[in-house]
């Protein structure tokens, strides 16, 4: 005779009633999200009142400044003061820092204006393969509109476009006639 078998509750009991009872445990330990809101919150307070708000009262005074030594250069003259009538207005120095600047903004204009241009011609050919493929009047209509101010801006940026080149143009004979090194302009 075989003995008889006696079923015992196996791991996989066990494990399920740890996976039951785990975050049971595991929350107990853990504060909620409100009390980690009031203890921020009170952080927040104690921080607020130990800081001190300096203001210019609170420095002390400054310095006089020494008084400029005889013999010194004078000062520039003020807005009401008038320039000597035989000097000149000083200009602004036009460095190879300025030159570069001004070429690098009327390339920088010519460059999204044609990257426009081109985007709107690729708009203008879509409209216009939309419009014959269009069967229904109304929708005609409306991408026929659409198309014709896409053609109406396709002449502003091309005006544009026109500007640019003629600015460069300037910037190049100006300085060219300026004396400015070619290579301040690339």
């Amino acid at each position: 005779m075989s003995k008889p078998k006696i079923r015992r509750p196996g791991i996989s009991w066990t494990v399920f009633l740890l996976t039951l009872l785990l975050p049971v445990v595991a929350s107990a330990q853990r504060p909620t999200l409100g009390e980690v809101a009031r203890k921020e919150q009170d952080r927040r307070k104690a921080a607020k009142s130990s800081e001190k708000v300096l203001t210019n009262k609170d420095l002390p005074p400054a310095a006089p400044k020494p008084a400029p030594p005889p013999g010194a250069a004078t000062p520039a003259p003020t807005p009401e003061q008038k320039p000597e009538a035989g000097a000149e207005p000083k200009t602004e120095e036009k460095d190879e820092a300025w030159w570069r600047e001004r070429i690098t903004q009327a390339r920088e204009g010519l460059r999204r204006s044609e990257t426009f241009l081109e985007a709107l011609q690729t708009r203008v050919n879509v409209l216009s393969a939309d419009f014959t493929s269009r069967d229904d009047p109304v929708q005609r209509a409306r991408i026929g509109e659409d198309r014709q101010k896409a053609l109406a801006e396709m002449d502003r940026v091309s005006g544009e476009i026109a500007m640019f080149k003629k600015q460069i143009e300037d910037i190049e004979e100006e300085a060219r006639k300026a004396g400015v090194p070619p290579g301040w302009l690339r």
